[in-house]
């Protein structure tokens, strides 16, 4: 089942979760969990509670923050950073005839 149709199902099951995405992601990863053979497990379902009672940075604030640090200070960039950012902006800028400095 793709994301989308995962999120369908539980915005369809519980009309209250259309409001919070950690309490949406608690209960796909609950679900996903329990697939796997580890939804029984008692450190699973309260990790699920804390995340979802915004105890817990959320995902998406840390990808954020990972993102705009990455931006903003050249040594915490990867290998993926560079290669996207770098390569792919020098192709984009002499596509667009702009000049391009050397780094």
């Amino acid at each position: 089942m793709k994301t989308k149709e995962k999120v369908k199902y539980w915005l369809d099951k519980h009309p209250h979760l259309r409001d919070d995405d950690n309490k949406i992601s608690a209960n796909i990863w609950s679900q996903e969990l329990i697939v796997l053979g580890l939804g029984s497990n008692d450190t699973i379902i309260e990790f699920l509670r804390l995340y979802s009672n915004n105890k817990l940075t959320s995902a998406p604030s840390i990808k954020r923050a990972r993102a705009k640090l990455q931006e903003e200070e050249p040594k915490y960039r990867g290998e993926k950073y560079n290669l996207r950012k770098g390569i792919l902006q020098d192709k984009w800028r002499k596509d667009l005839g702009y000049k391009i400095e050397l780094k």
